[in-house]
């Protein structure tokens, strides 16, 4: 694979040239591009640059509005709805996140909901940045249907990310973020691209039939994790992203989509939880405890270390050649 150096100040500045090329106002160009930025910063590169290529058809295709006002409302002082306006998530998250964090600050809990947004970024940025305000976090989204409920070998549900972050006093919260499928689809189509297998287990060709060649499953379907488990959390998930806070399901998406490769519309559940609240003064020394021994045993390594640790580095980051040329190929005019 060949790639080439950039800074992450020129990651930024081509995330954001590109989006303002393709029709995004400025609002929404530094919102998206600061989600690619630090995706690519923590080595999340399925949410990277790897993504400016959708986020532009998107707004060509006139699918996603790039001029659109995500409106926060409050139905009650601890239900909190954020109408993206047929915009992307990241222009509702920034609108919205504060808000949600002193609501929950106050009254021990409080929800945020999302809908009539395109989520194509990562989910940890949402659930990091409460667990920043020093309280637990849960997220989820739904997608377009690719992954195939446990027992079936047709696509339902999306990949279904799920993140929490859990806060710590004087430290980094301690975040996961992860797709409810081996893979998220989008490390499936860099593993495609760059000529990798996938691990067995990972999804089904156009037949039904196993393998590990990822070009073969974005022509079939993904597996849950876990084999039926993991098929509930799917389920679970597209109930809370969808139905719940007044969006469709993950079936319901591919009929209303333009087919242009960009994110599908959809919704977004957020719960925020104030531990000095529900619990008291003990809770922090506790958990602290128990992540001290999680983190002491042979072979663990705990969430978001990785990421945490690729941050350190402020240096380049080694990008894909043939995606720099794709991207700032819709840099051109025509």
């Amino acid at each position: 694979m060949t790639t080439s150096s950039l800074t992450l100040h020129e990651i930024c500045a081509l995330a954001h040239e590109a989006l303002l090329n393709a029709g995004a106002n400025t609002e929404h160009a530094d919102a998206v591009a600061d989600v690619v930025t630090r995706a690519e910063r923590d080595g999340s590169h399925s949410h990277g640059l790897f993504r400016i290529p959708g986020y532009v058809a998107s707004l060509r295709s006139g699918k996603v509005k790039g001029d659109a006002d995500p409106t926060l409302s409050k139905r009650s002082p601890v239900v909190l709805h954020c109408d993206g306006d047929l915009g992307y998530a990241p222009l509702a998250h920034r609108r919205s996140l504060t808000a949600l964090a002193e609501a929950a600050k106050e009254n021990g809990l409080a929800t945020l909901s999302l809908t009539r947004t395109h989520h194509f970024a990562a989910l940890w940025p949402e659930t990091e940045t409460l667990g920043q305000h020093g309280l637990v976090a849960m997220a989820c989204v739904s997608y377009m249907p690719s992954v195939a409920p446990y027992g079936a070998s047709q696509a339902l549900y999306g990949t279904n990310p799920f993140s929490f972050a859990w806060p710590r006093a004087g430290g980094t919260p301690r975040v996961f973020d992860m797709a409810t499928a081996p893979m998220a689809m989008g490390d499936v189509q860099i593993a495609a691209r760059d000529g990798h297998e996938v691990p067995p287990g990972t999804g089904l060709n156009a037949d039904g039939g196993p393998t590990t060649d990822p070009k073969e499953i974005i022509k079939g379907v993904l597996l849950p994790f876990g084999g039926y488990k993991g098929s509930h959390i799917a389920m679970m998930i597209e109930l809370l992203a969808g139905p719940l806070v007044g969006e469709t399901a993950s079936y319901a998406s591919r009929s209303r989509d333009s087919g242009d490769g960009g994110p599908p519309q959809g919704g977004e559940f957020i719960l925020a939880m104030n531990p000095d609240m529900l619990s008291g003064a003990d809770w922090q020394a506790e958990s602290e405890a128990f992540l001290a021994k999680l983190g002491a045993l042979e072979g663990v390594r705990l969430p978001a270390e990785r990421r945490y640790a690729n941050r350190q580095n402020t240096g380049p980051r080694e990008i894909n050649i043939d995606l720099l040329e794709k991207i700032r190929a819709t840099l051109s005019p025509g």
